[in-house]
């Protein structure tokens, strides 16, 4: 199973007019306040930090590119071929590698790890931006990249982020800049039960073997100056037989 067709065409027109530069689209907060964050709970918990590591969904990689000054071989992955394109030019030094993946599509994920090998997965907030019938299949392609060894840490929106999303969208002024464009091209994100993430990882074969809540960073701000975070968890998971 791949994802719909429509879910593709709305993230290529999204990234298609997304500007250049690191801040420029709402979710991609500066790694210090995101990635770097992520690492630190995510390390103690790989059985082997030398495996590849796979960013999906990794946009125009402004976290990629963090990841590949920590890991010996990162690959940034995603759905949209103009997300790539953002990723590769802003990687002058060539830090990652980069790769068009539909994660959902079973034969993409099996294909990539048998090139890889194992590898330890990083995706953040994707599954509320999926379509619902692609989620499992979603988690099932990162259970394949991790494989016997790796380790998957996925971050997503909480619940409680999708009041705080509305109200942004319907403000007296309308969403704010950088929210905007994710509405107009047709991928307002969609609800994921709080209780329903576990429940992915455990149907793809993944033990949780740590989780929290944590606040996801993004690069707009509310009417009274401050930053606006949105409220999420994150789990750590793999094959622990």
């Amino acid at each position: 199973m791949s994802v719909t067709s429509r879910y593709r065409d709305a993230w290529e027109g999204f990234w298609r007019e997304a500007p250049d530069g690191q801040g420029a689209v709402f979710w991609d907060a500066e790694p210090a306040l995101t990635a770097g964050i992520h690492l630190a709970l995510f390390e103690p918990h790989l059985t082997d930090p030398g495996l590849p590591l796979v960013d999906v969904g990794c946009g125009n990689g402004t976290q990629t590119r963090f990841l590949a000054d920590r890991f010996p071989r990162v690959i940034g992955a995603d759905l949209s071929a103009a997300a790539l394109d953002h990723a590769r030019q802003a990687d002058r030094a060539g830090q990652a590698g980069y790769r068009l993946l539909d994660a959902a599509e079973k034969g993409e994920a099996h294909t990539l790890h048998a090139e890889l090998g194992d590898a330890n997965v990083y995706v953040r907030g994707v599954l509320h931006q999926a379509d619902p019938e692609d989620r499992q299949p979603l988690v099932d392609g990162l259970a394949a990249l991790a494989g016997d060894r790796g380790r998957v840490f996925l971050v997503e929106l909480s619940e409680a982020a999708k009041p705080v999303l509305m109200g942004l969208a319907q403000g007296p002024a309308g969403p704010p800049p950088k929210l905007a464009p994710v509405f107009r091209h047709g991928i307002a994100p969609g609800e994921v039960a709080d209780e329903a993430v576990p429940g992915y990882l455990r149907a793809a074969g993944l033990t949780v073997l740590a989780s929290g809540e944590l606040p996801l960073t993004t690069t707009e701000y509310g009417p009274d100056g401050t930053r606006v975070e949105l409220p999420s968890k994150w789990l750590v998971a793999g094959r622990t037989e």
